[in-house]
């Protein structure tokens, strides 16, 4: 066999196995204030469900401002909401945590059984 030709059929193998590989990112979904309201969040949580189907881990984060910070259980309630939502397809990469003002949160995707 010619070794140009094989070199050149290997290199089109890597080729096609590179543009079909999916590189997993952490896509930010970022929630303003605890007072959220029930259909903003769904939409939050959809949104974070078509990250999550794509392979990318979801990271959320949830400012408080003010008075807010006086019901930080509030934040707590919301993000447990959000992982019990997505828990069919969703796993808890990183519990919520508390950072200065932020409270935040890593989930990712379950694995893919194919």
């Amino acid at each position: 066999m010619d070794y140009g030709k094989f070199k050149y059929a290997q290199n089109k193998k890597e080729q096609k196995a590179k543009a079909h590989r999916h590189d997993t990112q952490l896509k930010g979904v970022t929630i303003r204030t605890p007072k959220i309201g029930d259909h903003d969040l769904m939409i939050k949580i959809n949104r974070a469900r078509d990250f999550l189907s794509r392979g990318d881990r979801v990271q959320f984060v949830m400012r408080f401002r003010g008075r807010e910070l006086a019901h930080i259980d509030e934040g707590r309630s919301i993000f447990e909401k959000i992982k019990k939502e997505l828990a069919e397809v969703a796993k808890v990469d990183q519990n919520y945590r508390f950072e200065g003002r932020r409270l935040s949160m890593t989930l990712a995707p379950m694995a893919q059984s194919h």
